[in-house]
This record gives structure tokens, C-alpha cells and sequence, in this order.
């Protein structure tokens, strides 16, 4: 009998036209964001207060990838940047092929930095390249600190994680210092830079990083 790895022929083939479409941002200079979390973790609310701190700075952009409903992105427009939305048809990812579809539909002149905003799951989007430059998942305090062990790939992939809602600690039974273990186990070299959008706390640490990033991706040969 033959057995075809049908999943593993997806996304080597996926795999290649993200790198292709990670080249194309280079030279345009448009430094490109995954942004990854499950539902309700707080990445709308994040996107609008890094929209607020460095539209003065950026040309910002953000590509709402929803299964239905473009809520977040009437949000999005509202706070300030381009935003267009993608709808999934009820896939759970976004892939490069979908992902380029959007950014070209939205349009990339003059922009400096793109936002992709994943579906709200923290399995499915782990799985697929989208093309961008950097990966960035979020962890909100009340989904708990245990979720390194329940979801290691996404941790794996990521470059940094947003510890978000850090202002209600408090009343979540939380380990930071656990999770931050676990998280190192998994990704050793992954920046964690814990945040409250609503309170402002971290967010400058999360903002300078973009900014680092942002130099470095349009700098030449970087």
C-alpha cells in the first residue's frame, strides 16, 4: 500500500513560496508581522495601542484574517491604519498563498510596517509559513500558565511572546516565573516581554523592538 504525506507535500510547498514572499518584503522594505494568539487573548487591543504609539513614525498596515465578520479590521481603520480583511472560507490558518492575496489586495506602497493579524487559535496558524518577517504569538494572564505544555509548537516558532493582560494578575492564579521556564525549555533564544495595553506597562519594551527589527530589515544586506 502506498502512503502519500499529503500534510508534509502542503506545507514544504507552502515553505517555498512563503521564502519567496519573505524576499519580495525585503526589497520593498516592509517589515511584516504574524501576530498568533488564541481567541480573545488581546491582540485587536494590542494592534490599536502600537498603531496609536507609532503612526507618527510608520506607515502601518494590518491583513485581519478572520473565519467570518470584519469587526477587527473596522477597528483597526478607525485607530488609524490601512487595514483590509481576509476571510478564511472556515480554515483555520493563514498560509502564504492567502497571505500574499491579501497584501496585494491591500497594496504595500509606502509602507514600513504590516501587520498580519492570524486567526485566534494557537494549533493551525503554528503550522504555516506565512512569509513574514518576524513571528509574534501572544499569551494573555488568564489562559493560564500552562499552556507552553499544551500548544509547544507554537511556542517553538514564535520570536517573541506578549505576556498580555499582566494588569490582572493579580487575580489569576499565574506563574510568570513558571511560565517563562517552560517557554525557555521550548525556545531558548524566544524575547518575552510581558504587557497591558489598557495600563501601557511594557508596551515601550514590545515598541523599541519593533523598532530594532524595523531598522534592521530596511537597512542593506541586513
Amino acid at each position: 500500500m502506498k502512503v502519500i504525506e499529503l500534510h508534509k507535500s502542503v506545507t514544504a510547498s507552502n515553505d517555498r513560496d512563503a521564502q519567496v514572499l519573505r524576499d519580495e518584503l525585503k526589497e520593498k522594505g516592509v517589515f511584516f508581522v504574524n501576530l498568533m494568539s488564541a481567541a480573545g487573548s488581546g491582540k485587536t487591543t494590542l494592534l490599536l495601542k502600537t498603531i496609536e504609539d507609532l503612526r507618527e513614525e510608520y506607515k502601518i498596515a494590518v491583513l485581519e484574517a478572520d473565519i467570518e465578520a470584519d469587526v477587527d479590521a473596522l477597528k483597526i481603520e478607525e485607530g488609524g491604519a490601512r487595514s483590509i480583511q481576509v476571510h478564511t472560507d472556515g480554515m483555520c490558518h493563514m498560509d502564504a498563498g492567502m497571505t500574499r492575496t491579501g497584501l496585494e489586495e491591500m497594496g504595500l506602497e509606502g509602507m514600513d510596517l504590516v501587520f498580519l493579524e492570524n486567526i485566534g487559535n494557537l494549533i493551525c496558524p503554528a503550522e504555516y509559513d506565512t512569509g513574514a518577517s518576524k513571528n509574534v504569538m501572544i499569551l494573555s494572564v488568564p489562559e493560564g500558565d500552562d499552556k507552553p505544555l499544551k500548544y509547544p509548537l507554537m511556542f517553538q516558532n514564535s520570536d517573541v511572546l506578549l505576556v498580555t493582560k499582566i494588569d490582572v494578575l493579580p487575580y489569576f492564579n499565574f506563574d510568570m516565573k513558571k511560565m517563562q521556564e517552560r517557554v525557555r525549555f521550548l525556545n531558548p533564544d524566544i524575547r518575552i516581554i510581558p504587557v497591558s495595553a489598557k495600563k501601557g506597562e511594557g508596551m515601550k519594551e514590545w515598541e523599541d523592538w519593533l523598532r530594532e527589527q524595523i531598522a534592521l530589515w530596511k537597512a542593506p544586506h541586513a
